[in-house]
């Protein structure tokens, strides 16, 4: 097959299935037959896939080229009985024929039939069988078809059957017999238990939206765009293909253009439309008008209609209209986003903007109805613009941040003063960012940049600064809005510059700047003002950074008492629950970052709700719970994709990075690896969970020297108060681990004292019980094996009665590791098997695995071992299975919490007993001398 730009711009998006279809391909390239169904909506790129298929056949040189029998599905003939199929037994050209349709067995001779004509045709070439538009086939031909699958066993025979997900698109049901209704009804049937292995391409995402975009128009979309072309297009390639080609490049350049449908799907729309009644067209326009799910009783007023039953009765026959019926409430909504546009550009500008007049007078939701006013005015309107601002200031005081960046986008869309609009729109554009809408607020960085020099466009532009995470830059412009003010004339924006301090400072994670920046917002603002409010929210958060734990819960109950209502609470509870989970109440944070992450209910912060998904992942994982552990972190990277907030972004991939390494699946864990990764020139709240994420994976893999390196950068951090602070990063004691185990031991000592003593004023004790372990660790380093028993019961003492089963595995690790060291192997293998169980539970697999080698060194349950292995003591049984796999005397010795000279004492015996010379015959021999219990 020749290649062909066109298919390639087409496959956008789509490695995973084409991986799918790929490996099928080989698959029954070896010999082994399937039927796979390939399912989509219409314009997904379900057939580009399938020729992306055929094209895999070629790559195998050694193989002719297969041959292909290709039949289609039509909607008229979807009630013929084994018409399909009648296709394929004619397009073989043997001269054989049917069996009679009618008679009983005439499914199972046909599917004999066609299973004596592929296995004939394979023996020549391996042969494809495409079945497209298998929504319209009929039931009888399908089943032939995969039983004559059914019957083979190793023929190079392939059928791929291509359909819809849906029985039509765009088609009338009112037109179509009842026969063929229900032979469409079992086709469907039949399809629905095809669903085994089934290749699925689903929707586009707005990353791949701009690539197909930049390859089929050479047009650079920014995020914002292509997320709105994506929504509007509900991510079909065809849909947007077309779009693209149809549409002025202009569009794009437009805060969310009003878009049409493409030319031939409004064509289609409009057909239909044109056939419903005319109570059934006024009721779809009248939910044009509305927009998405709009109320029955809204929808029939603004209609016009009596009969507003028959009307969506004959709507939804139509295939325009879905209803949604609950207790006291119908609400309409289109089958897709483009059917609205469709019907929406249909109806003429007059007529429409009379409509959105009397729907703002039916409307009693305040900004539904400024928004029909904006729709129906198509000149400048300071008065109108006004009324939006005024709107705006009311949504800021409950934190509704989106409702707040719409209404004055519009407002300065209507304002007549260059130096109004200007206002207006660095105010949306602030609003924007405290909604997380980053990539539309970037999209307008430029034009706030050519604005005249000032207070807000400074504060603006450093607001977006520290959401990408870029503090040198969000330093510089909130320190010239500073200057700039007049303490008389600019209180407000002063109280704002305070607040977007407060974010700096937590940035930094500097507890003691975030609350002398919280202090002086809240003095210097109204009570209820957003800045007062934002700031109170997060002053526990920065007492707590600074060693004070009673003050920062006083300060949460006392902001408690005086809840605001709205999107607020969200960031209360936000930090709260990272108190909680700081102050070794992993329960209280979960129950309180969960209600902080929802965002649809009360118009919540998607900046604030990505916070809590990141520390309720790490709550989570803390206590335990790591599927919903990994739920969290993969909900909130989807999420963190659309909104780029670069702050929250390595916090949510540190849970995922250390989940993925304690598993096993280090394909996955590097992954979250790299999406975590941040500089020194971040902020440290990026930095420092990014370092924990490589030691992490370092530390699951048992290279201590790496565990090092991965912190370092945090070791030397200036600014250290808030960063050592027990509870919130547990860094200090896996860094003192690590010094430990790659025999740095007074290093470790130093580094130890000071967080140690830290740890004991602040009587955290997770905190001392962590910090306990190294502790642990060093003393029996040093020959004093009774000291470090003491340390390490200490420390699961410290861990009786929390909720945090990782940490209490992780110190019976060590422990036992210690025991069987120190010549204690009964007691070692307790605490190893305790240590085993509780990582089993979790699911630590890699934990699991060092347990059972840790069990079989200790040697009280070694397995049933051949001749040469039986020579070997359990500890030189140790060596030799790490060393045949592959590890260096280092990793060895790490691994086995023993000395390189002691590995290298160990091979020399091993080597001596079983008459061997170097590592690569003992890998050779090692796996023949082994055998099961």
């Amino acid at each position: 097959m020749k290649d062909r730009p066109e298919l390639r711009r087409s496959l956008v998006g789509r490695d995973r299935e084409i991986a799918a279809l790929t490996r099928t391909v080989g698959s029954a390239c070896a010999g082994r037959p399937a039927l796979v169904l390939v399912e989509g909506p219409a314009g997904i790129g379900k057939t580009a896939l399938v020729e992306q298929a055929m094209q895999a056949w070629s790559v195998l040189p050694e193989e002719p080229g297969p041959r292909v029998l290709r039949v289609t599905g039509v909607a008229w003939e979807s009630g013929l009985p084994l018409g399909v199929a009648d296709h394929l037994v004619r397009t073989c050209g043997d001269g054989s024929s049917l069996p009679d349709p009618a008679a009983s067995d005439a499914v199972l001779e046909t599917s004999r039939l066609l299973h004596r004509q592929w296995t004939t045709a394979q023996e020549a070439a391996p042969l494809v069988v495409i079945v497209d538009d298998a929504h319209w086939a009929d039931a009888e031909s399908l089943r032939a078809v995969r039983s004559a699958v059914r019957r083979m066993s190793d023929e190079r025979v392939l059928v791929l059957v291509v359909t819809r997900d849906e029985p039509y698109e765009l088609y009338d049901t009112r037109t179509a017999h009842e026969e063929l209704q229900l032979s469409a009804l079992r086709t469907r049937e039949f399809l629905d238990g095809c669903q085994d292995g089934a290749v699925l391409p689903g929707p586009l995402t707005a990353e791949e939206v701009r690539t197909l975009a930049w390859e089929i128009h050479g047009l650079a979309l920014d995020l914002s765009a292509a997320r709105q072309l994506c929504r509007h297009a509900l991510g079909n390639p065809r849909h947007l293909t077309q779009l693209l080609r149809e549409l002025p490049r202009e569009t794009w350049q437009d805060w969310r253009p009003e878009l049409p449908a493409p030319a031939r799907y409004a064509s289609a729309v409009r057909h239909r439309l044109d056939r419903c009644k005319e109570s059934a067209r006024h009721l779809v326009e009248a939910c044009a008008i509305l927009g998405d799910d709009a109320a029955l009783t809204e929808a029939t007023e603004l209609a016009g209609v009596t009969d507003a039953l028959l009307a969506v009765d004959e709507a939804q026959a139509a295939g325009l209209l879905n209803a949604t019926s609950n207790p006291g409430r119908t609400q309409l909504a289109f089958t897709h986003p483009l059917a609205r546009a469709a019907v929406l550009t249909g109806i003429s500008l007059t007529r429409r903007a009379d409509l959105h007049h009397r729907a703002a007078e039916i409307t009693t939701n305040r900004g539904r109805s400024l928004a029909h006013r904006v729709a129906a005015t198509s000149t400048t309107n300071d008065a109108l613009a006004d009324e939006l601002d005024a709107y705006a200031a009311e949504r800021a005081s409950a934190g509704e941040w989106s409702a707040v960046a719409d209404a004055l986008v519009r407002a300065g869309r209507l304002s007549t003063a260059r130096a109004v609009r200007e206002d207006r729109l660095l105010r949306a554009v602030d609003a924007m960012i405290g909604a997380g809408d980053i990539p539309q607020a970037t999209a307008f960085a430029a034009e706030l940049e050519s604005f005249p020099a000032g207070i807000l466009r400074d504060v603006v532009l450093g607001y977006l600064a520290i959401m990408r995470g870029r503090p040198a830059e969000a330093d510089t412009f909130l320190a010239q809005a500073w200057e700039r003010c007049d303490p008389v004339r600019h209180a407000d924006l002063m109280a704002r510059i305070c607040q977007r301090r407060v974010l700096h400072a937590l940035g930094h994670f500097n507890g003691r700047d975030l609350v002398a920046w919280a202090h002086r917002a809240i003095e210097l603002a109204d009570p209820d003002h957003p800045s007062a409010v934002e700031s109170e929210a997060v002053l526990g958060l920065g007492l707590a950074m600074t060693g004070q734990p009673d003050e920062a819960l006083a300060a949460y109950e006392a902001a408690a008492a005086k809840l605001p209502g709205g999107a607020q609470p969200q960031r209360f509870q936000l930090g709260r629950g990272w108190v909680d989970n700081a102050l070794d109440a992993p329960e209280a944070a979960r129950r309180r970052l969960e209600a902080a992450v929802p965002t649809g209910y009360r118009m919540g912060s998607t900046r604030i709700s990505l916070w809590a998904q990141g520390w309720l992942a790490r709550t989570q994982f803390t206590l335990g719970a790591w599927p919903e552990a990994l739920e969290t972190v993969q909900r909130a990277a989807a999420r963190l994709a659309e909104v780029r907030i670069e702050l929250s972004r390595p916090l949510v991939h540190w849970t995922g990075a250390q989940l993925y390494a304690l598993r096993g699946d280090w394909e996955a864990a590097e992954h979250h690896v790299s999406e975590a990764a941040a500089a020194p020139h971040h902020y440290e709240v990026m930095l420092i969970p990014s370092c924990l994420a490589r030691a992490q994976i370092a530390e699951a893999r048992g290279d201590y020297e790496r565990v090092a390196e991965a912190l370092s950068p945090v070791v030397h951090l200036t600014q250290r108060m808030s960063m050592d602070e027990p509870g919130f990063w547990p860094w200090p004691d896996m860094y003192a681990n690590a010094l430990v185990m790659t025999g740095r031991l007074d290093e470790a000592d130093t580094f130890l004292g000071p967080h140690e003593d830290l740890a004991a004023r602040r009587a955290h004790r997770s905190a001392m019980a962590r910090l306990g372990l190294a502790r642990g660790r060093l003393t029996a380093a040093r020959g004093n094996a009774d000291a470090a028993r003491q340390e390490f019961e200490q420390a699961l003492t410290r861990l009786e009665h929390l909720p945090l089963p990782y940490d209490r595995a992780q110190v019976n690790f060590a422990y036992g590791q210690t025991l069987r060291r120190a010549g204690k192997r009964r007691e070692a293998d307790t605490v190893l098997k305790n240590a085993r169980d509780a990582y089993s539970a979790l699911g630590a697999t890699t934990y699991v695995e060092r347990c059972d080698r840790e069990l079989k060194a200790g040697g009280l349950h070694s397995a049933r071992l051949a001749p040469g292995l039986a020579q070997l003591t359990p500890q030189e049984q140790a060596v030799a299975r790490l060393v045949a796999g592959g590890a260096s005397n280092q990793q060895t010795a790490v691994e086995l919490f023993i000395s390189v000279k002691t590995v290298q004492y160990h091979l020399t015996h091993i080597y001596s007993k079983l008459g061997i010379r170097s590592r690569s015959e003992l890998a050779a021999r090692f796996p023949e001398m082994q055998t099961q219990d």
